[in-house]
């Protein structure tokens, strides 16, 4: 079999191959290309490209083909820089692919950024209720609250959760590496005798995580201290550089499954 396969390879199936491939990158180019200055651009390119070999092949005119070949060579560099733009958004395209994705480890400094949230927030006693949204959904926690859609990042969560502001007491959910909506409203934890010991924040993070695989983070307003909630349970007075280590092995396991930024482009799912 692999005998045969090998030679079905090698007698025709490599060229089919080649051809489709050769295909997809120009129709992915022409389509980049498409309502921008640089279709005249390209257009002359294809024109001078079968002047050239009309030059060249046909009419065998030497000193006309000299100066166009010349031309090629000359013109190689310059193009690159006329094109700059239609390539830099050619590569971020390549760059967003889920399979660029999927064999490149992901960026994780938004982890960082909310841990060093975290730490100002508790220093300062400014409470915080930060949840990460996991493999379950959150969408209908995510419809209560007020949309950001934005970059996460320390200044704008420290923003979000600054003493009476409008969207202080509520939850910030971030789905995968976007803070997609602040404000939102929690269901708080069933057990009627957390009332005692924890605030609502405690409870509503609980709550959460009692329905869903999605992770907690608070930060008490009275003492300061800082709280990781996951399947139900909560963890008191987590050290800081413990919590951006965990985050950060969460998701690297997310995105080892496939599932980290499975909906980053779809801004309008909130």
């Amino acid at each position: 079999m692999a005998d045969a396969l090998a030679r079905l390879w090698n007698h025709g199936l490599i060229h089919v191959v080649d051809v489709l491939l050769l295909s997809f990158v120009i129709y992915r180019i022409l389509v980049l290309f498409h309502g921008t200055r640089a279709v005249q651009v390209l257009r002359g390119l294809v024109i001078l490209a079968m002047v050239t070999f009309l030059v060249d092949n046909v009419l065998r005119l030497p000193a006309l083909g000299w100066v166009l070949r010349t031309f090629w060579i000359a013109w190689g560099a310059v193009l690159v820089v006329v094109f700059q733009p239609e390539l830099r958004a050619f590569l971020a395209q390549i760059g967003s692919r889920r399979l660029a994705r999927t064999l490149l480890p992901p960026e994780l400094t938004f982890v960082d950024e909310i841990v060093d949230a975290l730490k100002e927030a508790a220093a300062n006693k400014i409470g915080m209720l930060i949840v990460l949204e996991q493999e379950t959904g959150l969408r209908n926690f995510i419809g209560t609250g007020t949309p950001i859609n934005g970059d996460v990042t320390k200044d704008l969560l420290l923003t979000i959760f600054f003493p009476n502001t409008l969207l202080h007491d509520g939850a910030a959910i971030v789905r995968d590496d976007r803070l997609v909506a602040a404000g939102c409203v929690l269901p708080l934890s069933n057990d009627p005798s957390l009332a005692r010991i924890f605030g609502t924040r405690h409870r509503a993070a609980l709550g959460v995580s009692e329905i869903s695989d999605a992770l907690a983070l608070v930060v008490s307003e009275e003492t300061g201290t800082l709280s990781l909630t996951h399947n139900g349970r909560i963890e008191r007075d987590i050290a800081s550089e413990d919590l951006r280590e965990r985050l950060k092995a969460a998701y690297r396991l997310l995105n080892d499954r496939g599932l980290f930024r499975r909906r980053a482009s779809r801004s309008t799912d909130l």
